[in-house]
């Protein structure tokens, strides 16, 4: 999970996330190598290693759902935790309560519309506690106002169609911490990437949880409506 931002990170970093010994993890890193779910490339004297693709970040967010929950035993665990469910990435795309409320954002502005008629976030009926909603069930598409409302935030829609990419344009996840959706795919990765380069998301020190700026906070309300305040905070 330390590699769920997209990070790349040394073996030394990632056996002290993990809290095993350096040759531990260095044997797990050879079989997931081997097994082609992450890359590795020399820097110095160190391998920096991230995982292959955004698939298998899907099958980590995945697992998550099934494994225990780790018990809070200090406030600094317990700060990060709540850091993670307010504002995270998975992968390369927004999630927690920020990415599942500019998601809403995009549907009360008419960026996106449900193909059931229904403006919300929540699961739908008969759809499986997954991380990623399967191709052709997707409870979303493009709305009227797509374009205009990207462009507000700074995503060209149009080039983001042109772009020449195996990747599918809207992927939807079911957050595993709100148990709502939250955009993915091609265009959640812009959305992500746009609100970084205009100083309007901050990244926090080697986790994958991240911070709205007050302007961020202001351009998101200006260009998508009224958030939960709460998400914004940290």
């Amino acid at each position: 999970m330390a590699l769920a931002d997209g990070r790349a990170l040394p073996a030394s970093v990632l056996a002290a996330e993990a809290g095993v010994s350096a040759p531990a993890m260095s044997s797990h890193l050879g079989k997931l190598l081997s097994a082609g779910l992450v890359t590795a490339e020399r820097s110095g004297r160190n391998r920096y290693y991230r995982l292959a693709d955004h698939q298998v970040m899907d099958a980590l967010e995945a697992m998550a759902r099934l494994a225990p929950t780790t018990p809070v035993t200090s406030l600094r665990q317990g700060t990060r935790a709540a850091a993670l469910r307010r504002a995270r990435t998975c992968y390369d795309h927004l999630a927690g309560r920020l990415g599942v409320d500019i998601t809403e954002g995009l549907l009360a502005s008419g960026a996106l519309v449900a193909k059931d008629g229904r403006a919300d976030t929540d699961r739908r009926a008969g759809q499986h506690i997954s991380a990623v909603v399967p191709r052709g069930q997707e409870p979303f598409e493009l709305g009227p106002k797509a374009g205009p409302v990207l462009e507000r935030i700074g995503v060209c829609l149009d080039d983001v169609r042109e772009r020449d990419s195996r990747r599918p344009l809207l992927r939807f996840c079911l957050d595993w911490t709100e148990q709502r959706y939250h955009l993915a795919g091609l265009l959640g990765a812009e959305v992500c990437s746009a609100l970084t380069g205009q100083g309007w998301l901050q990244r926090m020190p080697r986790q994958r949880a991240v911070r709205l700026t007050p302007a961020g906070r202001g351009a998101l309300t200006t260009a998508l409506g009224t958030i939960r305040d709460d998400a914004w905070r940290g």
